[in-house]
């Protein structure tokens, strides 16, 4: 089975930037405006699988994006963050970064961020 992130890297029209090893595109399921994905070229599962100079291109590929975005959409914050193996909600086994841009009133209360993966233990 071919994977979908490595089918996208060859899919010029969906790549909205790229370095020496990472690519990015936009989420097919957009949680908000903007939401983006940052992947590695290397098929790679995981976060700690990765070398020194992958997780250099996707912390470059962080700034660029959150640049363009905060140009395009204006967000008042953001949330990073990685589903790192099937019991953390990994349903794609191609290490990806998602950028989510977040604003305000997105939801009644933002508060605990990413926590809110477990619902009870967003709030304290």
């Amino acid at each position: 089975m071919i994977c979908i992130f490595c089918k996208k890297l060859h899919e010029q029209d969906a790549v909205v930037y790229q370095n020496n090893s990472v690519f990015v595109i936009f989420d097919s399921f957009p949680v908000t405006k903007g939401h983006c994905l940052i992947i590695p070229k290397r098929h790679v599962s995981d976060y700690f699988s990765l070398e020194k100079s992958e997780l250099e291109d996707i912390d470059l590929a962080l700034k660029v994006m959150k640049t363009r975005i905060d140009n395009d959409f204006k967000p008042d914050g953001y949330n990073i963050g990685i589903n790192n193996g099937i019991a953390a909600g990994q349903t794609v086994m191609h290490l990806h970064v998602h950028l989510i841009p977040r604003y305000s009133g997105d939801c009644n209360n933002p508060k605990g961020g990413v926590r809110g993966v477990i619902p009870d233990k967003r709030i304290y």
